[in-house]
C-alpha cells in the first residue's frame, strides 16, 4: 500500500476512549472474570456454663471467628484449657470470660483445677 499522504477514514489519530467508556469496559471485564464469592456469615455467640464443677451443654455448629463466653456459676475459680494449648481462659469464680475460637478441629479442653472437667469443642473451619 502506498502512502498517499491522505489519512485513512477509519484512521483518524490515535485511538481516543471516553473515561466513561474505559470504565464501562473495565467493568464488564471485571465482572466476566471475577469469581463469584459467598458472603461469610456473621460470627455467632455462645454461652458455655460452668456449674456444680462441670462443664455445661457445649454449643454446636461452632466455627472459627465465632465467640464462646464461658460462664463460672460456681464459688471456685475453673479455667478451660487446651490440650493442644491453642486455648486458656481463666474464670473467677461469679465471672464471665469471652474468647474468640482461632482454630478448627476436635479441641479436647479441661480445668486445670479440677482435672474431672472436662469435654471436647468441635470447631469448623470458616
Amino acid at each position: 500500500m502506498q502512502d498517499t499522504g491522505k489519512a485513512h477514514p477509519l484512521r483518524r489519530g490515535p485511538l481516543r476512549i471516553s473515561g466513561a467508556a474505559a470504565l464501562l469496559t473495565f467493568a464488564l471485564a471485571t465482572t466476566a472474570t471475577a469469581p463469584a464469592t459467598a458472603r461469610s456469615p456473621a460470627p455467632q455467640k455462645y454461652t458455655v456454663v460452668m456449674a456444680n464443677m462441670s462443664f455445661g451443654k457445649l454449643p454446636g455448629g461452632v466455627k472459627v471467628g465465632d465467640t464462646i463466653v464461658w460462664v463460672n456459676r460456681d464459688s471456685v475459680p475453673h479455667t478451660a484449657t487446651a490440650r493442644d494449648k491453642s486455648f486458656d481462659v481463666r474464670v473467677q469464680q461469679g465471672q464471665s470470660v469471652s474468647m474468640v475460637v482461632k482454630k478448627a478441629g476436635s479441641i479436647a479442653f479441661y480445668c486445670i483445677y479440677h482435672p474431672a472437667m472436662r469435654g471436647t469443642l468441635a470447631v469448623a473451619a470458616q
